[in-house]
C-alpha cells in the first residue's frame, strides 16, 4: 500500500510525520527567524532606516517652513526676511524626492539580496522534502510567502522605524516653542502611533493569520485543477472540486473585505486623531501665549507629524498581513532539514548536536511494526519483521496495497508506526534528525518530485558538492549520459515545471540518478524502472546496483520481478505481512503468489517484444 497523495479540496499533511506549521503563538519566533538572515545586510537596512526618517523629516519641515513662509508674507515683511525662508523650502522640496528616490534603493538593495538567500534557502529545503509538499503550495511559499519576508522590512520595520524618530524629534522641536502644545502633540503621537497600531492588530489579526495558508490552498486548487482535470472528469470529481476550491476562493474574498474594511475604520480613526490633536496643540499654544505665526506652524506641524506617526498603524497592519506568510517561511528556515542545519552540522556548529552519521553499511532492522493510516482500518503494515545486514540486497515485491511503498515511507521516516520499532545503525528512526537519517537512509521513493530548474540542479539535491566524475557516473548508472549530452544545453538543459519537458521515463531516471549521487548507507528503490520498457528496466537496474558502493544495503521495491534474480533475497508481502520470501528461483520453483505473477509479466514481455517493430 503506498503513502496516499492528497487530492484536489484535501490540505492535510502528505504524510504522518509532517510536522506542522508554528501556531500563533510562536509567530514572534518566525520574525527572529527572517531576522537573523538580515544580519549580514544589516548596515545596508540601517541605511535605508536613516535615510526614510530623513525622507519625512524633510516633509515635516517642508510643511512647517512653507506654512511659516506663508503666514510671515501675509504681514508683508523686508524681503530679506523670507529670503532664508524661501531657500530652505526650496531646499527641503529638492531633497525630499533625492532623499526618497536613495532610501528606495539603499532598501530594495538590501531587501532584495536576503530575499535572493530567503527564496534560495527556501527552495533547498522544499528539495530537501523530496516532494513532500503540493506543487501548488510549494510556489505560494516560493513567492507570496518570501515576499512577505520583503514586505516585513520595506513595508513595516522600516518605515515603521522611520516613524516613531520623526515622532520624537517632532516633539522635541516643538517643545522649543511650546512644551504644553508639545505635550498634546506627544498624547496624539501616543494614540496615533500606539494606541491605534495596537487596535489594528487586535482586529485583524485573526482574520490576517488565515490568509496565507488559504492563498497557498487556492494556489495548490488552481494546480490540481489543471494538471487533474482528465482525471477529475473521467471520475465525475469536477463538481465537487471545483465546489471545494470555490468555498476557499469566497472564504477569502469574506476575509479580505473583512480586512479592508476594519482598514478603513481605522484609518478613520486615525484622521479623526489628527484633527482633535491639532486642535488641542493650538489650544494648548493660544493659552501659553505663542505667537500667531508660531501657533500656525504648529497646527500644520502636528497634522504632518501625525500623519507620519500613522505610518505605524499601516506597519502593523502590513505586521499582521505577514505573519503568517513568515511562519511558513521560518518553519521551513529552522527545518533542519535546511541548509542552515546542514551548514551547522557540516562546521560542528550545532549547539551539542548530533554526532555525525554512521559511514559504510549500516544494519537495518524492523520489530513488529504496525502502521495504520486511519483509525480503525487495516493495516498497512501488520507486525512487519525484517532483518537488514549491511551490504545486504533484498527485493519487497507483492500484490498493489500489500504495504510496500508503506515500508518505504517507514524506513525513511516519512511515516511513524503506531506499534513496533524501526532502527538503522541500532538507533531508533524517530530518533535521527531530519537533516542525518538521509545520509543513512534514502533514495528514490514513490512519485519522486523534479523541480523546475536544470538537469545538473535536479541532480545536485542528491550531494550539493558532488564533482563532475560522480555527476556522470550517476547519469550513467541510470541510462540517462547519452540523452543528456544530446541535448544543445547540456546539463544547463531546464527539465520544465515537475519535469514536463521530459518524458515519464527520463524523469524517473533522473530522480534515479540523484538517488544514486547521494549514495546513502541504505538505497531504498521504490519502482526504479516504472516507465521504462523491459529491456531498458532490466539495464537501469542492473547499472543502479552494480553502481551502489560496496557494503551499503539496498532494498528494491518493485511490481517487476524481472531483474531480481542476483539480489540476496526477495520477500512478497501481503496485506502488510511476508507470505514468501527467498531467491528469485526458488520462488520460481515455488507455487504461489511469486510464481504465478512471474509467469504471467514473461508471457506479457513476451508478447510486448514481439509487437515491437
Amino acid at each position: 500500500m503506498s503513502t496516499r497523495r492528497p487530492g484536489p479540496g484535501d490540505h492535510s499533511a502528505g504524510t504522518t510525520a509532517q510536522r506542522p506549521l508554528p501556531d500563533v503563538a510562536g509567530r514572534l519566533g518566525a520574525e527572529r527567524a527572517v531576522l537573523r538572515l538580515a544580519r549580514p545586510y544589516l548596515n545596508r537596512l540601517v541605511g535605508a532606516g536613516l535615510l526614510a526618517a530623513a525622507t519625512e523629516f524633510a516633509a515635516l519641515a517642508l510643511m512647517a517652513t512653507a506654512t511659516w513662509l506663508l503666514m510671515s508674507a501675509a504681514e508683508r515683511p523686508p524681503l530679506d526676511r523670507l529670503t532664508v525662508a524661501i531657500v530652505a523650502v526650496r531646499a527641503l522640496a529638492i531633497s525630499r524626492g533625492v532623499l526618497r528616490y536613495t532610501e528606495r534603493l539603499a532598501g530594495h538593495d538590501a531587501v532584495l539580496r536576503l530575499v535572493t538567500d530567503v527564496r534560495a534557502r527556501v527552495f533547498a529545503t522544499l528539495a530537501a522534502r523530496r516532494g513532500a509538499t503540493r506543487t501548488g503550495d510549494t510556489l505560494s511559499r516560493l513567492v507570496s510567502d518570501v515576499e512577505a519576508v520583503q514586505d516585513l522590512l520595506l513595508r513595516a520595520l522600516v518605515p515603521g522605524a522611520a516613524a516613531a524618530l520623526v515622532s520624537v524629534l517632532a516633539v522635541g522641536l516643538a517643545a522649543l516653542i511650546s512644551p504644553p502644545a508639545a505635550g498634546m502633540l506627544a498624547l496624539g503621537l501616543l494614540l496615533a502611533g500606539v494606541a491605534l497600531p495596537a487596535l489594528a492588530t487586535a482586529l485583524t489579526r485573526r482574520a490576517a493569520d488565515e490568509v496565507a495558508p488559504l492563498r497557498g490552498a487556492l494556489a495548490a486548487d488552481a494546480v490540481d485543477l489543471t494538471h487533474g482535470a482528465a482525471e477529475l472528469a473521467a471520475f465525475g470529481a469536477t463538481g465537487d472540486a471545483l465546489r471545494a476550491a470555490g468555498d476557499r476562493a469566497r472564504r477569502l474574498a469574506r476575509l479580505e473585505r473583512r480586512l479592508a474594511a476594519t482598514g478603513f475604520a481605522v484609518d478613520a480613526a486615525g484622521v479623526l486623531v489628527a484633527g482633535l490633536t491639532a486642535g488641542a496643540v493650538v489650544f494648548a499654544a493660544l493659552r501659553a501665549g505663542v505667537d500667531g505665526v508660531l501657533v500656525g506652524v504648529l497646527a500644520v506641524g502636528t497634522l504632518a507629524a501625525v500623519e507620519i506617526a500613522l505610518a505605524l498603524v499601516g506597519a502593523a497592519r502590513q505586521w499582521t498581513g505577514l505573519r503568517a506568510g513568515l511562519a511558513r517561511v521560518a518553519a521551513l528556515l529552522d527545518d533542519p532539514t535546511g541548509p542552515a542545519a546542514r551548514d551547522a552540522v557540516a562546521t560542528g556548529r550545532g549547539d551539542g548536536g548530533p554526532a555525525p552519521a554512521p559511514t559504510g553499511g549500516v544494519p537495518v532492522r524492523f520489530a513488529g511494526v504496525t502502521v495504520r493510516y486511519r483509525p480503525g482500518a487495516a493495516p498497512a503494515l501488520d507486525g512487519f519483521d525484517l532483518d537488514l545486514p549491511a551490504g545486504r540486497r533484498v527485493a519487497v515485491v507483492g500484490p498493489s496495497g500489500a504495504g510496500k511503498s508503506t515500508l518505504a515511507a517507514a524506513l525513511t521516516g516519512a511515516v511513524l508506526p503506531d506499534e513496533g520499532r524501526i532502527t538503522v545503525a541500532g538507533r531508533d528512526v524517530s530518533t535521527y534528525p531530519p537533516d542525518e537519517l538521509p545520509r543513512l537512509v534514502g533514495g528514490l521513493l514513490a512519485e519522486a518530485h523534479v523541480f523546475h530548474t536544470t538537469v545538473r540542479e535536479n541532480l545536485l539535491l542528491g550531494r550539493p558538492g558532488a564533482d563532475q566524475d560522480a555527476q556522470d557516473a550517476a547519469v550513467a548508472a541510470a541510462g540517462l549520459r547519452d540523452w543528456v549530452r544530446a541535448q544543445p544545453d547540456g546539463w544547463d538543459t531546464v527539465v520544465g515545471e515537475e519535469g514536463g519537458q521530459l518524458s515519464g521515463g527520463q524523469r524517473q531516471r533522473l530522480a534515479l540518478a540523484r538517488a544514486l549521487l547521494a549514495a546513502p548507507a541504505v538505497l531504498v528503490l521504490d519502482e526504479p524502472t516504472e516507465g521504462l520498457d523491459p529491456s531498458a528496466a532490466d539495464a537501469v537496474l542492473a547499472s543502479t546496483l552494480e553502481a551502489t558502493p560496496a557494503g551499503h544495503s539496498v532494498l528494491v521495491i518493485s511490481h517487476r520481478l524481472s531483474g531480481l534474480a542476483d539480489l540476496d533475497e526477495i520477500l512478497v508481502l501481503d496485506a502488510g505481512r511476508i507470505v514468501q520470501r527467498g531467491r528469485h528461483a526458488d520462488l520460481v520453483a515455488t507455487p504461489g503468489w511469486y510464481r504465478d505473477q512471474w509467469q504471467l509479466q514473461e508471457a506479457a514481455e513476451r508478447g510486448y517484444l514481439a509487437l515491437r517493430p
